[in-house]
């Protein structure tokens, strides 16, 4: 569970009374990001407030008649969906931090330069944002905020949301080393097994994998591996 002094509040006001709980940040991020969170572990305390600070509690008679139940968990869940987070100055740095990095990261995994089909390095992406002067949302999802920053990196970078298709070769032997790496980049299709034993697929992935997908291919075959972009 997270510290008191480390927490943020969620707090909703509805039928005239206000409901607090002190929640961990990290876990409100989590949340707003849709990812499955355990609220349960994630509360600095169990309980509900009319003001968190004070430490005025609200009886459990009227969480059941507002919320319809008395875990705090659930009714947790009620308040962030529906309120508003209060965090310090402090804490928004830091929350705005990670999300910038996650950005950073959604972008640099999926975008490329149109002009040369290759993807943007992390650093560059993130010193375009920096001299764009992007803002982020610490409690928006990354991925709703990405066409966003695209629009102001655009004059300052040559950069789309694009996939791109590699044909790859590799030896019978290598076939097991690397079938579940490649499952897990992207959408495989054409399959075959070729006259000399090799097997041959394309492969549909983010554009800006495509380094990080070649040297997972060269580290698992020696060097051995065939790669190729597929015109669309």
């Amino acid at each position: 569970m997270v510290k008191v002094e480390d927490a943020v509040v969620a707090r909703w006001e509805t039928q005239g009374s206000r409901f607090e709980v002190l929640v961990d940040p990290l876990a409100v991020q989590a949340f707003k990001d849709g990812k499955p969170v355990d609220l349960a572990d994630n509360l600095a305390l169990d309980q509900v407030f009319k003001d968190a600070r004070k430490g005025d509690k609200v009886s459990d008679e009227y969480l059941e008649k507002v919320f319809h139940t008395r875990s705090v968990p659930e009714i947790a869940r009620q308040i962030l969906e529906k309120g508003e987070v209060q965090v310090t100055t402090e804490q928004r740095h830091q929350l705005q931090e990670a999300k910038y990095r996650q950005i950073v990261t959604e972008i640099a995994r999926n975008a490329m330069n149109p002009q040369t089909g290759a993807p943007h390095p992390p650093a560059r992406i993130e010193a375009a944002m920096r001299e764009a002067k992007v803002h982020v949302d610490p409690f928006r999802p990354a991925d709703q905020q990405v066409q966003e920053v695209l629009q102001l990196l655009r004059p300052l970078l040559p950069i789309r949301l694009d996939t791109v298709r590699v044909k790859i070769r590799v030896r019978a032997q290598d076939y097991p080393k690397v079938i579940g790496d490649l499952k897990g980049y992207g959408k495989l299709s054409d399959e075959s097994w070729l006259g000399d034993g090799s097997w041959t697929a394309i492969l549909q992935i983010p554009a800006g994998v495509q380094t990080e997908l070649y040297a997972k291919l060269n580290a698992r075959t020696k060097g051995t591996a065939e790669t190729s972009l597929v015109a669309r």
